[in-house]
């Protein structure tokens, strides 16, 4: 049996017309994999009401998921902190319209239960469990037994405050932990690889992990977990290896077009939140990338790649991705190739994560 190639595509946010367009170069990659999975930041809907908690993006056109399906994705994660920001028929809708496209997902659903549940992929003799958990609130997003939203992972805040993505998160809570790996032991019962996904990170900071972000995904692997991969902060994290098993620890931008950043428009948080993230995080997004006014080095970005051997080994890398102006990601040439490789390899290290060493070849850099 040949080897399985895997590809992990950080935030999707497809909010702008011709959504093909937008995917289209990195879809030579994600078509040619066996099995493409990446996270889908915002609803998919044109109904719901706005609930309160994050910054709300609004909801995108459910037409343009089908783009999804034609760049061959057969997988998203649902669970992140705008997803239920259209609530629970936001939510309801982007799943309708997956499912009819035959695109697994998982991590938001109408109850808890559902939302826990992993999307499973299948080939001839193997399956893959694919989990996602929110790790970075806000609260009013979680599903309850009786209320629609994501699946989570608690993080305790330094100061009591409720989990959100402004809050000081500090440490996994041990109770929502345990709750964690028993979805992941029980995945791993019953499949023969499982990915699990977490939104997790410092959003527009480079390099630098918050301190739970280590301690989650190494649990997650302690479960039974084989990949985990990680995404939020819109710029790409440096990658380890735990227990033998890799560790994405954020993935960049997979795809994200949308003018619900621009400070030009008349929704007033969001248009204020465009304005503070100079105070914020000390950096004014360049003009050209009106699509994706992300911090300057958000033009670097991958696609986690994993090629899963009949004998259990996992082959781990990436392909490397520059984002163009305004915001359209592009499968990195060479000159680009070496200075992301380069960057992946100073923020590995800076985030105090053990050195790795990377091997450039003509479909990927290997990661060991």
């Amino acid at each position: 049996m040949a080897a399985v190639d895997l590809i992990f595509a950080g935030d999707l946010v497809l909010d702008e017309p011709r959504p093909d367009h937008w995917l289209g170069d990195i879809a030579t990659a994600t078509r040619a994999a066996d099995f493409t999975v990446g996270h889908l930041e915002v609803p998919h809907t044109s109904r719901g009401t706005e609930i309160p908690g994050d910054v709300p993006a609004p909801g995108a056109d459910p037409s343009h998921l089908a783009a999804l399906q034609r760049a061959g994705f057969d997988a998203v994660t649902l669970a992140g902190n705008h997803i239920a920001d259209c609530g629970p028929q936001g939510i309801a809708d982007t799943r309708e319209e997956l499912q009819r496209l035959g695109i697994g997902c998982c991590g938001a659903a109408s109850t808890l239960d559902l939302a826990r549940r992993p999307a499973v992929l299948g080939t001839t003799g193997r399956r893959i469990a694919v989990l996602s958990y929110n790790c970075v609130g806000p609260e009013s997003g979680w599903a309850t037994a009786s209320r629609a939203g994501c699946a989570y992972v608690r993080i305790d805040t330094r100061d009591g405050a409720p989990v959100s993505p402004t809050a000081d998160l500090l440490l996994p809570n041990p109770e929502s932990l345990v709750s964690m790996q028993r979805d992941i032991r029980d995945a791993a019962a019953n499949h023969d690889l499982v990915v699990v996904a977490l939104h997790k990170g410092l959003v527009h900071t480079p390099a630098r992990l918050a301190p739970y972000e280590r301690p989650v995904a190494h649990a997650a692997i302690d479960a039974g977990a084989h990949i985990v991969v990680g995404h939020h902060a819109h710029l790409i994290r440096g990658i380890e290896f735990h227990r033998g098993r890799p560790i994405f620890h954020g993935l960049g931008n997979g795809c994200v077009v949308t003018r619900a950043l621009s400070p030009d428009q008349d929704h007033p948080a969001r248009a204020a939140w465009a304005q503070r993230r100079k105070q914020l995080f000390g950096f004014e997004p360049d003009p050209a990338y009106s699509l994706a006014p992300f911090h300057p080095e958000a033009v670097n970005s991958l696609l986690g790649r994993v090629r899963w051997f009949d004998d259990g080994r996992l082959e781990v890398g990436f392909v490397p991705v520059h984002v163009e102006a305004p915001g359209r990601p592009l499968l990195a040439n060479a000159t680009q190739s070496g200075r992301i490789v380069s960057y992946v390899d100073t923020i590995t290290r800076a985030a105090g994560l053990p050195a790795l060493s990377f091997d450039a070849r003509h479909d990927m850099v290997v990661a060991a």
